[in-house]
């Protein structure tokens, strides 16, 4: 009936309306750094079964098919695609990149994946105390903590994180710790907390603490940066897409509501 139209359209609309809160999402982090990019993954709702395949059809036969009516769309969750993103040099000796697999380790206030969160963003700066802290608005510190001499003359980070600093009259450079990195499982299932964050979930299941480019983690790059891996040519694809499946979809409601005045119409005569 045509209310069933009406009532599956409106989910179409309404998922549509999510998918479009997303690509926006995307497109507004192109150039934010160490974004991931998501996609809303759509799926189908419940049918409605009017008769089952393979029932009598009547002269010994049966149904080759059944007759189902299906009652729309959702979405059915997002997906975190953590594909690398671009290197970006930069010249500064704090900014890091991963090239590969793994995360950055920060210390995050407790209420937030039990003090612990992980990031891509590289850009890192030193605080008050010459400890490393991610240079975002919460300036969270870097986990375990690198602490960088205050007459520190140059400071070299190596692939395998070993950080090292140039002091004033040591002829060998002193050692100011290594940066491990954190790999998951499923890094898809990491939550998504803002200030380029993220936390272990059940679904990411345990953090692997190793070291850079060791044991299937990548390699530090220092003087870059990932930047975001958001394609603004696809984003803009799909958001074209999305205008045009949510406009047919307002056209079915249309036509929908068009027949029910017809059938009330006739009623009434």
């Amino acid at each position: 009936m045509s209310y069933i139209a009406l009532n599956t359209a409106a989910s179409g609309m309404t998922a549509c309306s999510t998918s479009l809160d997303v690509i926006a999402n995307n497109l507004a982090n192109a150039s934010t750094t160490g974004f991931k990019s998501s996609r809303a993954n759509f799926e189908d709702l419940y049918y409605q079964e009017l008769a089952q395949p393979g029932l009598p059809a009547g002269d010994a036969t049966q149904r080759p098919t059944g007759l189902y009516v299906g009652l729309g769309t959702q979405i059915s969750g997002t997906q975190l695609d953590f594909a690398q993103g671009p290197a970006e040099p930069t010249g500064k000796p704090y900014d890091i990149m991963i090239e590969g697999d793994g995360f950055f380790q920060l210390q995050v206030p407790e209420s937030l994946g039990d003090g612990i969160g992980y990031t891509r963003a590289g850009n890192f700066t030193l605080n008050e105390n010459g400890q490393m802290v991610l240079a975002n608005s919460a300036g969270y510190l870097l986990e375990p903590p690198i602490t960088i001499p205050e007459n520190a003359l140059t400071v070299s980070i190596a692939q395998n994180g070993v950080v090292t600093a140039s002091i004033p009259g040591q002829t060998d450079p002193v050692d100011c710790g290594t940066i491990l990195l954190a790999r998951f499982v499923n890094p898809a299932g990491l939550a998504s907390v803002g200030n380029n964050t993220y936390i272990q979930t059940e679904a990411s299941g345990e953090p692997l603490e190793l070291q850079p480019n060791e044991d299937g983690a990548g390699a530090l790059l220092q003087s870059s940066l990932e930047a975001s891996n958001v394609d603004p040519v696809t984003e803009l694809v799909s958001l074209i897409k999305t205008q045009r499946n949510f406009e047919m979809n307002s056209q079915v409601i249309q036509a929908a509501n068009e027949t029910l005045q017809n059938i009330t119409n006739l009623a009434i005569r």
